[in-house]
Parts: structure tokens; C-alpha cells; sequence
């Protein structure tokens, strides 16, 4: 049984604001997971996540983005840096509350900005959850968001949809050649940008593979501390 409570952190600015989700038996890491671009902390997807890891025993800070936080809705309009400084407060606030690991990532947008803070500070996180990673706008293949990766020293599982127009599976793959670190990838058969995560309705059973996914692709990088 997880609780989850919401929390807002001024001290620090950008503020941290979330729902931070309790596991009832610890496993001493951390997660801190990230919407999209046209969405909030209370994305299905995200939710799902949440209560899946912590049912496996992590931490989990589901944050409202600095661009979310200043408006309701709509997408973020240059306040990239601004982001990746909020999502950085937020992995730093989560090393408060888990005395093992810490992971950082999220969907679309918060993936890739969550890549954009580990390429920058290779130390911060020990590993990424990149859901639907963005790899350039649908119809303009020619514009990859591929420029950080070679710097990026963070392992990192992607979670992606076979028909994704973010990208395809194949070109994923191909952009994972240029990390210079552990990757790997879990093809989603059928689904698109919203993994299958549309209103109120989630799979909940896609939320419990990715636990079981990203604890098999951590199991090298000893996924508890004290392993």
C-alpha cells in the first residue's frame, strides 16, 4: 500500500510541486518522473508509474514542470532552462527522501529535458526513464533533438510506441548509438505518443512491465545500495 501526498517546496527556486508517493516497504531509491509538453503532474501515464514503482518499494516525486507551474495549460514557450532547473531541484529533493539511488525521467518533454540536465551534470541521477522520447517533430524527421546525446554518460531505458510519430522505433534505436552509456529499449506494439494512456483510462499492465523492464536494465548498476 503507497500513499501519496502533494508537496510544494518554495525554498528552492524553480519551486518543486508534486505528489510524492510513499512505498509501505522502502528499497531505498528514488524515482522522479516528468510530463509532456501539454499535460501536468496528473498525467494517467504518470500516475500509473508512480503507484507501480512505488509498489516495488521506491520513492516517487511526480513534478509539475516550472512552465506548468506558471500557467494552466499550454505548451512551454522558452523556458527550456528554466525546466531543466526545476527538474534538478526535484532529483535533489528526492536524495533527501532516498538514501540509495535515484532515477530521473518522464514523458516526451520531461524525457528529453530530464536527458538535457544528466548530459550537463553527469553525477546527478543514476539512471533515466525516458518515456516517448521526442526525437523530432512528426513529418520532419530532418529535425532530430539528438545534439546532447553524445554527451550523455547516464544509462537510460526508452520506452517508446511502434507508432510513435515522435520518431520511429528504428529511428530510436539509431539515436541510441550516440550515448555513451548503457541504453536500451522497450518497443510498445501498437501505441503512439500516449503509450495507450488516454483519459481517465491507463494500462495498468503496461505500468507494471516498465517496473519489471527498468529493474531487469538496472540490475548491473546494482539497483539497491547495499548490493
Amino acid at each position: 500500500m503507497c500513499t501519496a501526498e502533494a508537496i510544494l517546496d518554495q525554498e528552492v527556486q524553480p519551486a518543486v510541486r508534486g505528489f510524492l508517493h510513499r512505498p509501505e516497504s522502502p528499497n531505498r531509491n528514488g524515482l522522479v518522473l516528468s510530463h509532456g509538453a501539454g499535460s501536468n503532474a496528473n498525467a494517467p501515464l504518470l500516475i500509473a508509474l508512480a503507484e507501480a514503482f512505488c509498489g516495488a518499494g521506491f520513492h516517487v516525486l511526480r513534478c509539475d514542470l516550472p512552465f506548468r507551474q506558471s500557467k494552466p495549460s499550454g505548451p512551454p514557450m522558452g523556458t527550456a532552462a528554466l525546466d531543466q532547473a526545476g527538474i534538478k531541484n526535484a532529483v535533489l529533493a528526492m536524495k533527501t527522501l532516498a538514501s540509495g539511488r535515484v532515477f530521473v525521467g518522464g514523458h516526451s518533454y520531461g524525457g528529453r529535458q530530464s536527458t538535457m540536465v544528466c548530459a550537463a551534470e553527469p553525477g546527478l541521477a543514476d539512471g533515466l526513464l525516458l518515456l516517448s522520447y521526442p526525437l523530432h517533430p512528426p513529418r520532419k524527421p530532418e529535425q532530430l533533438r539528438t545534439q546532447h546525446l553524445p554527451k550523455l554518460q547516464t544509462p537510460a531505458l526508452f520506452v517508446h510506441g511502434t507508432r510513435d510519430p515522435f520518431g520511429s522505433v528504428e529511428e530510436i534505436r539509431q539515436a541510441l548509438k550516440l550515448i555513451n552509456s548503457k541504453t536500451d529499449l522497450v518497443p510498445v506494439v501498437g501505441a503512439g505518443h500516449d503509450l495507450g494512456f488516454t483519459g481517465k483510462a491507463g494500462k495498468g499492465s503496461l505500468a507494471e512491465v516498465v517496473v519489471e523492464k527498468f529493474t531487469a536494465f538496472l540490475t548491473g548498476l546494482s539497483l539497491n545500495a547495499d548490493s
